[in-house]
């Protein structure tokens, strides 16, 4: 598999491994795996259970032209301890910390991704709307949207949400059992769910609502 666009997006359902394939490549290319830059270690792995990206990515052989020199790991569960981690190296080298935390969940999401998307690089992100309002989204969507313009860094990213997927002229993979297929935004079950509230949300809701009762009453 080529990752030849600037902005490739990888979806699918829970438990079909998307989370995983982003967790080996950042293994691969020298991330921590609870996120942050190469060379963080913002998180005691001494008593992690699971660590099957990393595992997975034992198994790869894969490199990157030009040679990875800077870029960034994002996971949204993992946010405020990797920025605690780079406040606190900070001072600890006499400098003046970034201060992510001072900010709202979601506010400080985008401005690390505006910070962090100026520089070249390599960047991965986990689900990045998990705390993002759908008008940050937008936000998050411009930022990529300059990157995938400009072709000033790669990143590869795993989401959920339709407006993310939405990205103009990003490289849209689907992770099936029998791998990553390309597919379009409208083809996904992701869109066409969200089409189908908007449409009728009444009709949408009551459907869903009985399909799973009687699913529970089996």
């Amino acid at each position: 598999m080529e990752f030849t666009t600037p902005v490739t997006i990888i979806i699918g359902e829970n438990g079909t491994g998307k989370s995983t394939l982003i967790e080996a490549i950042a293994a691969f290319a020298g991330y921590d795996e609870a996120g942050g830059g190469k060379g963080y270690r913002p998180v005691d792995h001494s008593r992690a259970l699971d660590r099957s990206g990393a595992a997975l990515a034992d198994h790869w052989r894969a490199a990157w032209l030009p040679k990875i020199t800077d870029g960034w790991f994002f996971r949204a569960e993992s946010f405020f301890s990797v920025a605690r981690y780079l406040d606190e190296t900070a001072r600890d080298a006499g400098g003046s910390p970034p201060d992510f935390l001072s900010y709202s969940h979601g506010e400080g999401f985008i401005r690390l991704f505006q910070e962090r998307f100026a520089r070249q690089g390599l960047y991965l992100m986990d689900e990045p709307e998990s705390a993002l309002s759908p008008k940050r989204q937008l936000d998050l969507l411009a930022i990529l949207s300059r990157v995938q313009t400009t072709a000033s860094a790669q990143v590869i990213m795993a989401t959920h949400s339709p407006i993310l997927m939405a990205l103009p002229g990003a490289r849209l993979l689907q992770v099936t059992r029998f791998g990553l297929d390309e597919t379009d935004l409208q083809l996904t079950p992701h869109f066409r769910l969200y089409e189908s509230f908007c449409r009728d949300p009444i009709a949408f809701v009551t459907e869903a609502l009985d399909d799973r009762k009687i699913t529970d009453e089996d």
